[in-house]
């Protein structure tokens, strides 16, 4: 007896009725790549592009969510219809080959399907990975408030290790170009990012930071003494704001600010200088934390940035935009689901999800049943017009 097959339309015509024609995804076949289209038209007075590539931006931006990847091989399968995967594929491919948009394009989107205005905070890290022998190591500039976490502009460096002030203020001065100082509520870094030219631009640019100091800098008390911070702080109680101030270096100008300490498991020194005063840094620096959940939510919480093969400059930061884009797509569906609520938190005090998790796991679920009503969030795009 010959053995039915997916292929047997008989065997399917029986089938009718049963499991196998409710598991046909006929309708997402049908609405996928009307949610392509209606993407497309909200992003087409925003970015000069082709009709072609403004598709195939719009079709990324989809599969990622959908696929959680960043794959191409895998977000090629993701397109709907009879079109082949490799050609799917090929398609992706040369929209990192050709397309050239300009530098933060996607910053301005961000903000906008986020409704974002007035102040926030901004976190700077930097974050790294390796493909095969080779250093993808991104230094990342994000925006976090109480509700969201999401990348606004980054430099691919071109060496393994950690960033210097010269690439720094290259690019807080992008941000300035766009946003002013005026936008920034408090600037935080940890101890990666310090140096005494770094700073001074900080606070001659009047961005307010919160930033976390080495133990063993130097600085020159009130009262005229040079000592290592830690040699300071042994005879300070822990908590207690101080004025100190970091000593002139080469072409540097000397910088007073006002440092806070505390101990922190294992009996560590926890120290954060402020150029704000009056500034609770100390529980200010504990926002810094979202960039590092931040990078969970672009990789193994959500979209696996690092399943990426990309390695030149250009072509991960295309690619970066595109995952801005989805996690403030995420972030935005889950503020229109929860509204004014608050997400539900376990007995240990921690949400059962964060907040992008809640966004990006109701997005994957519409493009499953009602792509169309997944992009709602981008309505809110429309608001101004801006062609980049």
């Amino acid at each position: 007896m010959k053995r039915a097959t997916l292929h047997d339309t008989g065997w399917l015509r029986a089938a009718k009725g049963g499991f196998l024609e409710d598991s046909l995804p006929a309708k997402d076949a049908i609405m996928t790549p009307q949610a392509i289209t209606a993407l497309s038209s909200r992003l087409s007075p925003h970015i000069r592009l082709s009709k072609s590539r403004l598709e195939t931006l719009s079709l990324l931006i989809v599969a990622m969510v959908s696929a959680r990847t960043v794959n191409l091989s895998h977000l090629a399968c993701e397109r709907a219809g009879s079109v082949l995967i490799a050609s799917t594929y090929r398609r992706l491919q040369r929209f990192f080959q050709h397309v050239s948009l300009p530098e933060d394009w996607s910053a301005g989107l961000v903000v906008r399907l986020l409704g974002l205005s007035g102040t926030w905070h901004l976190c700077l890290d930097r974050t790294n990975w390796k493909i095969g022998a080779r250093d993808v190591n991104i230094l990342m500039l994000a925006i976090t408030t109480q509700r969201f976490r999401v990348p606004l502009m980054w430099t691919v460096l071109d060496k393994a290790g950690s960033s210097n002030a010269e690439e720094r203020i290259a690019l807080l001065r992008r941000y300035l170009a766009l946003f002013g100082a005026g936008s920034v509520k408090l600037l935080l870094a940890d101890r990666e990012f310090i140096g005494l030219e770094w700073l001074n631009f900080l606070e001659a640019r009047g961005i307010p930071f919160a930033i976390r100091v080495k133990a063993g800098m130097i600085v020159i008390t009130e009262d005229g003494k040079r000592l290592r911070l830690r040699s300071l702080l042994a005879k300070r109680r822990p908590g207690r704001k101080f004025q100190a101030t970091f000593p002139a270096q080469g072409d540097a100008e000397a910088l007073t600010l006002t440092f806070a300490a505390k101990r922190i498991k294992g009996g560590e020194l926890l120290i954060v200088a402020s150029n704000v005063p009056d500034q609770n840094a100390l529980n200010a620096y504990r926002r810094r934390w979202s960039i590092e959940c931040l990078f969970g939510d672009a990789k193994t919480r959500g979209l696996n940035l690092e399943d990426t093969r990309m390695q030149t400059a250009e072509k991960l930061s295309l690619l970066l935009a595109i995952v801005a884009m989805a996690i403030a797509w995420a972030n935005k569906t889950a503020s229109a689901l929860i509204g004014t609520g608050k997400l539900t938190r376990k007995t240990h005090g921690h949400y059962a999800k964060s907040w992008f998790r809640t966004g990006f796991d109701e997005v994957r679920r519409l493009l499953r049943s009602n792509p169309i009503a997944a992009l709602d969030p981008w309505q809110s795009i429309s608001k101004r017009k801006r062609v980049v």
